[in-house]
């Protein structure tokens, strides 16, 4: 109690109800009513009512309680005005709280005690926490007849001090009283929770009427899977997270998955919001045309949608802030009221026997601050969390709109946005998971854009209020410092920008590298790439240079500015106020402190706000474009006016094709004779009813411009086989794609007919999805493109697409496609995940699952793209007579299949040649032999066929058991399959690993920053800290002597009374221009940390991945290895540093705040235990849930992110398939599996910040109370007293940050761990026993292979794939290898490079053992040209030649060789025309083409071509393979062929089986051999 409080001691002794020093305190002389105690006494009787009448039924309910099972029961509220009654009895508490606060005070000026002033506010407390528990039971359990004591309760409550506060009036006790204040607001709060009861039982009709209102529970709550409380707890359980105790408690035992945490509640769901988000677009499309460009109408409408919840969030940030200045008033009342004695507060006045105090003298109460700053802080830091939480949950809505908005926009993007660069995948994706998260921070960060001025203008009133005028020059060196934070956090966002736009540019050259790298390693080109990827770091590093010094200013200003601040307004004041009214006391100087801490919070956080918002703005413009951006036509339009012949803006490499090859028709008369002729065939031919698809004039582009095909009249026959032929470029895939309405149609029509009524009942399963078909209307059309497009999911979910499972056509399509061999070799068989997030496959498993999907499905119609191009002759053999002539002519299912095989043809029913973008001729085989004799016997050479398809059957039927496939991954042994699920394995594992804190992975993070930063870095963080502490105990004791030289002197206003500041403030001065210049040091040194370790990290993850053997590629899925560089190598560029740093300060600051405190009352150490406990319980149970719901987080993100890139990849496919309504609903699910772990990682996160800022009030509160005992008793300086209070605030203010930066620093360190582990590969040998120099000159000059006795193996754990191999090749031989899949073909030639174990034997090229020469010097003497096309995003030029060691003839020279020099001369920029990413603007024969040139380029007496034309049709093949032998007429080629007829010209062929070489023989020798496997293999290929 303080000083002067009371004026005479009480008599503990003494103690009674009404008290012992009233003689009048018991006479009722003037009626009972007039009697204060009495008055007191009849307020307990409502709370004795309600005790006594609940407590036996309350212990009833909770026995019932403790058996329900179902969510929806205990969680449901019932009753109506639900949140208004809590926050009626939370208010009803504080008034309550504030009486028991008064009545102790009052009590303090009596001679004995009277516990009638603060003993019926303490049964009240008590009864208040019974109605809500009793209510909370009643509402949840669904018992509304037990409201009856309630309402009684409320009754009797309202009367008691209804009748309290009359007699108050009536005894001339007013408003300048508090306790006649406080009977009024008692008297209001229980009116309104009577009128709150009457309301629930008449809304309701409960108790005396005969029948209730019937209400159901929400539709959430009555499904169990919904776990995601927030939304339907009471008010307290909300405010608190209180639901989310049993949740963060049980990721303790076991791992958190998309089980645990449930389905989303229906008001967050993805389609919930995208539909309010469509809701608001269609009203302001109603209001008038949507602009194309500009964002206004998109704000508009994310502000009909989502403006309701952000209002509130700001309401409640609103009062949060004003909560949050109650602790710096009540620290400097606390040290004002402890450092004056002589203060004076009005007296009390004496009525009915009692004392009554005004607000002034209790407010003049230091315990009574102290309670006050208690409360305040936590009902300021639950609003807070209210604001937070109500915004992160309305952003994650928004986020999740706006994601499904833009799929729905995906669903309906032209083909060509894609194609020809306008919009890439990366662009979309970064459009989903950047953009989209740019606007859900913004609506997060969104209430400091109108809390931060009020707290600004609030908070500088306050400090003029202590300080005077030097307050307003202290706002003033905020407010001029505020524009350099700005820019620094200008240049610190720009800095990111280009930083990103580089890390782009490296994921991208990354991401090449990676795909390529084989082939890099072929050619010994991973210097040149590995060379490409390093600088364009070194340009990122640059940009982080810059990104890492303005971070360190914006930290290092953080922490400078409140000190220079704080150091100009002390300096101002000294000299200005001296001796005045505002002369420097712990008071003045303490509170405004505390007033600085919160001001400049806003200031700091005003530029991060505005990045968000610019962010914003720019994100928003980037959706309203791609919103935008033209769409495919959905119906079928009227045929427009005929093309345009401005030729202007052509992208499309087909359309410059078109362009060079259209000037010079010399047959056109021709061709329209016999087009002429074929329309006339057609239609003697075929009846309109039994043609599927007709398309007549048809003009079709994919860009504005010149058309890329022209003139087409095509009609496609009902349930036969359509084969689409002609050279690599002529528009055969391109006419599939505008059948499908894909390209932009300038002219004609496209009808797609229904089907004709089928008499068998067989077909009725098959027809039955097109038989609601509208007329003219395209059905679903089983299309495989001529580049494979696989689900990232198992194989089985591949074939099925969503399709109802049959046991019985799955088999027999699996048959049919030859993929059990496969199945059998996966680690899990068909369940096997494959696609970018699983299994590599090679480019023929994959087509054959693409083939697989098409025959699953019931579609009428079947597209076929090429489906050969990638499979040898067996297999081709087996799909076109078992898949398409069996399978589907047996469906009576349409097929159009274009291919290169025209050995097929004569299986055709109709034919359609393709030539320059136009139909060259079309009909039956019969019909084009007439019409165009000439292309039949050119059909007719090419196809060399004997039509011998019986024996060519049974041959391939004795072969086919023989085909073990382990196409599906790049190494060819079975065994080395097996290995694939443990690497798999302990991959995944890495997401759900859960051990302690990674203190080996920080180990490894610190060693990579170098012996010279660290010891810096820890030195400069402590001296600094210590020095903070050293200016504040420096304010403290020099504001202490100010005040004890003013109480000794018991000096007036003389010139004595003025006291020296000069040689405090010199001190001051030093320490603050220290303190200063170490924040610099600091921010420095950490953030140069972290670049030091980035840079060291990223450069030998980069090296060690690229000399790393082939065996980590083929058995690490891409996805895996690409997020090192990207999403980790981010995190350890970017995050670690900054979580560093805000974690040691976080830490530190807590340190020396408990220090503080513990130095001013050393009684707070004891009660710092359990509140030490109760911390490391909290942090140990939330670090847990936390980790696995961020991993969860990042987990869900994946396959989100995923099913975009695969949705855009597959867009063509998905709409042939008419699949949009199912990959619409896949996106929903994904989104809200990624939602729900954002929304609990969010509540988690406000679960710790609510429990460790509650911590922190009791901190504040034991602080306060043990200061103000020490001070009033102990003589302890009220300096010091302000200290302790100013530190006990700022633990509530780090202590939460601890956590959460230790959770965060656990998670990222995990990146650090998965960095760690890849760099540990064991790399490639590339040293040799020779040095280059020892190579001779010119080395191989003949090109003479030896082999002898040879094994090798992919891996020393595995089994051979090559056993004991001999063989001789003689300089300038031709050779051909063949073989079925997996005899070990490819293992021939990669034994050659050394990119494969060799274990036993050797290989000798002119005289050489390539096994002691250097690998690059090995390799870069060979050329190799693999079967699967690897193009490089760059010029023609680069990717002819990387090395830049070839004249501009030598690269013409080979164009023209690979018959590519017209395409190229066409093409705007000639060898410097840019390539696409992955060479999309080229066809996939063009890019196998340009692989060929690459190979000419080198010229290198040695050529391995392994399968290198399967892609190009038959007449270019041919061409190519006489061009091939002339050109390296005296080098040594070696070609590994699908096709058996491509090396029956060669010197030697050598055949190969199970990894030996079975027959090696010349081909006529072989051929002559009537039993040999090589003539069996020419019979099978003619």
């Amino acid at each position: 109690m303080m000083r002067g409080y009371r004026t005479t001691p009480v008599s503990n002794s003494t103690v009674s109800f009404c008290g012992t020093d009233n003689s009048s305190a018991y006479k009722v002389d003037n009626g009972l009513l007039n009697n204060g105690c009495f008055l007191d006494a009849l307020g307990l009787v409502p709370h004795v009512f309600l005790l006594f009448s609940t407590f036996p039924i309350l212990f009833i309910g909770w026995g019932s309680q403790s058996s329900k099972v179902h969510i929806h029961h205990s969680t449901w509220l019932h009753f109506p005005g639900h949140n208004f009654r809590w926050l009626l009895t939370i208010f009803l508490l504080f008034v309550l709280v504030c009486e028991i606060a008064e009545g102790i005070v009052s009590d303090g000026f009596n001679q004995s005690r009277h516990i009638h002033l603060y003993m019926p506010a303490g049964l009240g407390i008590l009864a208040a926490i019974t109605s809500i528990v009793y209510y909370h039971n009643i509402e949840t359990s669904n018992f509304p007849k037990l409201l009856i004591a309630l309402l009684i309760y409320w009754i009797l409550a309202f009367v008691t001090k209804t009748i309290k506060l009359v007699k108050y009036d009536e005894h001339g006790i007013g408003p300048r009283q508090l306790r006649f204040c406080i009977t009024g607001l008692l008297a209001l709060i229980y009116g309104l929770l009577l009128g709150v009861e009457i309301n629930v039982i008449l809304r309701r009709r409960y108790m005396w009427f005969p029948q209730s209102t019937e209400v159901k529970p929400p539709d959430d709550l009555q499904d169990l899977g919904v776990r995601f409380l927030q939304p339907f707890v009471n008010l307290l359980s909300k405010s608190t997270y209180w639901w989310m105790n049993t949740f963060i408690t049980s990721a303790h035992q076991r791992p958190i998955d998309l089980k645990t945490i449930g389905k989303l509640p229906i008001s967050t769901r993805a389609l919930t919001n995208y539909q309010r988000l469509r809701k608001a677009f269609d009203t302001q499309r109603e209001k008038g045309p949507v602009p194309l460009k500009g964002s206004r109408w998109i704000w508009r409408a994310l502000r009909q949608a989502f403006g309701g919840p952000l209002m509130l969030s700001i309401t409640f940030r609103f009062v949060a802030d004003l909560l949050g200045f109650a602790g710096p008033l009540c620290i400097s009342g606390i040290v004002y009221h402890i450092s004056s004695d002589n203060h004076t507060v009005l007296p009390p006045i004496k009525l009915l026997g009692m004392h009554f105090i005004s607000s002034e003298a209790f407010l003049a109460n230091a315990y009574v601050l102290a309670v006050l700053l208690f409360l305040a802080l936590l009902l300021q830091r639950t609003f807070l969390q209210a604001s937070y939480y109500v915004a992160i949950e309305t952003g994650i809505k928004l986020r999740g709109a706006v994601q499904t908005k833009i799929y729905n926009k995906i669903m309906r993007l032209c083909t060509s946005n894609m194609s020809m660069g306008d919009m890439t995948t990366a662009q979309i994706c970064s459009l989903v998971a950047r953009d989209t998260n740019h606007l859900m921070w913004f609506f997060f960060l969104c209430p400091n854009l109108w809390a931060m001025p009020v707290q600004i203008v609030i908070g500088v009133i306050l400090l003029y209020y202590l300080l005077g005028v030097s307050a307003l020059i202290g706002a003033a060196v905020i407010a001029v410092l505020a524009p350099l934070q700005y820019f620094v956090a200008t240049r610190l966002s720009r800095a990111q920008k280009s930083t990103l736009e580089h890390t782009s540019e490296r994921l991208k050259k990354t991401n090449e590298l990676l795909r390529g790298i084989k082939l890099l390693k072929l050619y010994a080109w991973e210097h040149i790439f590995r060379s490409s990827v390093e600088d364009i770091r070194e340009k990122e590093l640059t940009n982080l240079r810059a990104f890492a010094l303005y971070t360190s200013l914006s930290i290092f200003m953080n922490a400078a500015i409140p000190i220079a601040a704080v150091l100009t307004i002390f300096v101002v004041h000294v000299n200005v106020h001296s001796a005045t009214d505002f002369d420097l006391s712990p008071a003045v100087a303490f509170g405004s402190l505390s007033l600085f801490h919160i001001l400049v919070t806003p200031l700091f956080l005003l530029s991060s706000v505005l990045h968000s918002t610019v962010k914003a703005l720019v994100s928003v413009q980037k959706l309203g474009e791609f919103l935008g951006s033209a769409e495919i036509e959905i119906d079928h339009e009227p045929p427009v006016q005929p093309p345009p012949k401005n030729n202007s803006s052509i992208k499309s490499v087909y359309a410059l094709q078109l362009q060079a090859k259209l000037v010079n028709r010399k047959n056109k008369a021709k061709q329209d004779v016999n087009r002429n002729f074929q329309q006339e065939d057609q239609e003697l031919s075929f009846r309109e009813e039994e043609i599927c698809i007709k398309i007549v004039n048809g003009y079709f582009s994919w860009t504005q411009g010149c058309p890329t095909l022209t003139n087409i009249n095509i009609k496609v026959p009902f349930g036969q086989l359509t084969m689409i032929v002609g050279q690599v470029g002529s528009g055969k895939s391109s006419l599939l794609l505008a059948a499908l309405g894909e390209m932009k149609k300038i002219s004609g029509s496209i009808t797609w007919n229904s089907l004709p009524k089928s008499d068998s009942d067989d077909d009725l399963s098959i027809h039955c999805m097109n038989a609601r078909q509208p007329p003219g209307k395209r059905g679903p059309v089983g299309y495989i493109s001529q580049r494979p497009w696989l689900l990232n999911g198992t194989i089985e979910e591949n074939i099925l697409f969503d399709m109802t499972p049959s046991e019985k056509r799955y088999k027999e399509v699996i048959e049919v496609c030859q993929l059990q061999p496969d199945i059998d070799t996966l680690p899990q068989g068909d369940q096997t995940v494959i696609g970018e997030r699983g299994i590599i496959l090679s480019g023929g498993c994959g087509q054959r699952i693409s083939i697989a999907r098409a025959l699953y499905q019931h579609t009428n119609v079947v597209f076929l793209d090429d489906p050969f191009s990638a499979l040898d002759i067996h297999l081709s053999d087996h799909l076109m007579h078992e898949g398409i002539l069996k399978f589907l002519k047996k469906e009576k299912r349409t097929v159009v299949l274009v291919t290169h095989k025209l050995q097929y043809l004569p299986n055709a029913d109709w034919i359609i040649a393709m030539r320059d973008g136009t139909v060259q001729t079309q009909g039956s085989l019969k019909d084009i032999q007439l019409a165009e004799p000439e292309l039949f016997e050119q059909w007719i050479t090419l196809m060399n066929r004997q039509n011998k398809e019986n024996s060519t059957e049974l041959r391939r039927k004795s072969f086919r058991r023989a085909t073990y496939s382990t196409d599906t991954l790049a190494t060819e042994d079975e065994d080395e399959d097996s290995s694939i699920g443990t690497d798999e394995d302990s991959l995944r594992a890495e997401l759900r690993h859960r051990t302690t804190i990674p203190w080996s992975s920080f180990a490894t993070y610190l060693r990579a920053a170098g012996l010279l930063l660290l010891p810096m870095l820890v030195l400069s963080q402590l001296t600094k800290h210590s020095l903070m502490v050293a200016i504040d105990f420096w304010i403290a004791q020099w504001t202490s002597h100010v005040i004890a030289a003013s109480t000794e002197r018991n000096c007036t206003i003389t010139q004595d009374c003025e006291f020296s500041h000069s040689s405090y403030l010199q001190v001051f001065c030093v320490l603050c221009v220290l303190g200063i210049v170490l924040c610099l040091v600091t921010s420095l040194a950490m953030e140069w940390t972290g670049l030091r370790v980035a840079r060291e990290l990223h450069c030998i993850l980069l090296r060690t991945t690229v000399l790393a053997p082939m065996r980590l590629f083929e058995t690490t899925p891409l996805g895996n290895i690409l997020n090192r560089f990207s999403t980790d190598t981010n995190t350890i560029d970017q995050h670690i540093p900054v979580t560093m740093e805000c974690l040691s300060r976080s830490l530190l600051l807590c340190v020396s705040a408990v220090g503080v405190i513990s130095y001013v009352t050393p009684v707070f150490l004891i009660a710092l235990l359990p509140l030490a406990i109760a911390c490391y319980f909290i942090q140990k149970y939330f670090r847990v849930a936390s980790r696995d719901l961020q991993q969860l987080e990042d987990s869900t993100e994946l396959p989100l992110l995923s099913h975009y890139s695969q949705t855009i990849q597959g867009l063509t496919t998905i709409r042939a398939f008419r699949h949009e309504q199912k990959f619409k609903k896949k996106l929903l699910e994904h989104t809200d599996a990624n939602n729900i772990s954002s929304l609990f990682l969010s509540a988690a996160n406000c679960w710790l910040e609510v429990r460790m800022e509650y911590i922190g009030a009791f901190v504040v509160l034991i602080a306060a109370v043990a200061s103000i005992s020490n001070a009033l008793y102990r003589q302890l300086s009220a300096g010091l007293v302000g200290l302790g209070l100013t530190y006990a605030l700022m633990v509530s203010n780090f202590l939460n940050w601890i956590v959460r930066n230790l959770a965060d620093m656990e998670v990222q360190l995990g990146c650090v761990k998965r960095v760690n582990s890849l760099i540990n590969t064991q790399p490639e040998t590339y040293d040799g026993l020779m040095t280059p120099a020892q190579i001779p000159a010119g080395w191989p000059k003949y090109g003479e292979i030896q082999i002898k006795n040879l094994s090798v193996r992919y891996d020393s754990s595995l089994k051979p794939v090559l056993r004991h191999v001999n063989a001789h090749i003689k300089p300038g031989q031709k050779v051909g290898i063949c073989g079925r899949t997996g005899s070990g073909k490819s293992s021939f030639s990669l034994a050659l490079f050394r990119l494969v174990d060799t274990f036993e034997g050797q290989i000798i090229i002119d005289g050489i053992d390539i096994a002691k020469l250097p690998l690059h010097s090995l390799r870069s003497k060979f050329s190799i040209i693999l079967q699967d096309p690897v193009l490089f995003s760059g010029t023609i030029r680069f990717n002819l030649d990387p090395e830049r060691k070839a004249t501009d003839k030598m690269l013409w020279e080979a164009l023209e060789i690979a018959q590519l020099m017209p395409v190229v001369k066409a093409l705007p920029g000639g060898l410097d025309a840019m390539v696409t990413e992955g060479g999309e603007n080229f066809s996939q024969g063009q890019r196998q083409l340009f692989c060929l040139a690459r190979a000419f380029v080198r010229k290198s007496s040695i050529l391995i071509m392994d399968e290198a034309t399967a892609s190009i049709d038959m007449a270019t093949e041919s061409i190519l393979q006489k061009v091939v032998m002339t050109a390296f007429a005296d080098r040594t080629v070696v070609t590994i062929a699908h096709r058996v007829h491509t090396i029956l010209g060669s010197d030697v062929v050598i055949v190969m089986k199970h990894g030996a070489i079975l027959e090696y023989d010349e081909p006529d020798v072989l051929l002559d051999q009537k039993d040999s496997v090589f003539s069996a293999f020419v019979r099978a290929d003619k």
